[in-house]
């Protein structure tokens, strides 16, 4: 498996949330905030974390945080961001509203990786996750190169590199849950107190 001193860990905090109407980052789930869920996942794997997000308010938890070059431009921006951002050449990136997500299902990343892919993917219902992925750095260029000829569709871009998919099994596709709605929200914290 990669030496943790080669990855490091970029979580995407960045968004309107415009169907959320707050900073998902910053919702619970169990007492704990989704950020730091995402954070929690990562930690054992990476030896840093970087913060990708215009909003200084994540600066309270200590990491290195990075805005997006190219404003308004969705996940395609943040992961370019972050990608520049980072020192090492593998780089584990997580969106902030997958509450569920376990350190398990991103190990499943590293250990399927090897020198062919740029990017190795979780796929879970059928859908392939870019935003529960390894990302190699060179990718940076990619993102960068489609992002400044307007393109902001993330399989796009993510098309445009080698990818290799990890298909889960079925008892861990619930980890890969991400939240946009209050209702999603509050059908996750249903499921969690039953």
């Amino acid at each position: 498996m990669i030496n943790k001193k080669h990855i490091t860990g970029i979580v995407l905090a960045g968004g309107k949330s415009s169907r959320m109407g707050t900073d998902k980052g910053f919702l619970r789930l169990n007492e704990k905030t989704f950020i730091q869920h995402s954070i929690d996942a990562l930690k054992p794997l990476v030896s840093k974390i970087i913060i990708v997000s215009d909003n200084p308010d994540y600066d309270t938890l200590g990491y290195k945080r990075v805005t997006d070059t190219i404003k308004n431009a969705g996940p395609v921006a943040g992961i370019c961001s972050g990608l520049e951002a980072s020192k090492t050449d593998y780089n584990l990136v997580l969106s902030c509203d997958i509450p569920l997500i376990k350190t398990k299902i991103l190990e499943k990343l590293i250990i399927n990786t090897d020198t062919d892919p740029d990017i190795v993917q979780i796929e879970s219902h059928g859908k392939t996750m870019p935003l529960i992925a390894l990302y190699k750095k060179r990718c940076g260029r990619v993102f960068s190169n489609l992002l400044k000829n307007d393109e902001r569709r993330l399989r796009m871009v993510v098309n445009q590199c080698r990818v290799k998919n990890i298909p889960l099994d079925h008892h861990d596709m619930n980890a890969t849950t991400n939240v946009n709605t209050k209702e999603e929200l509050k059908q996750l914290e249903d499921a969690h107190n039953d």
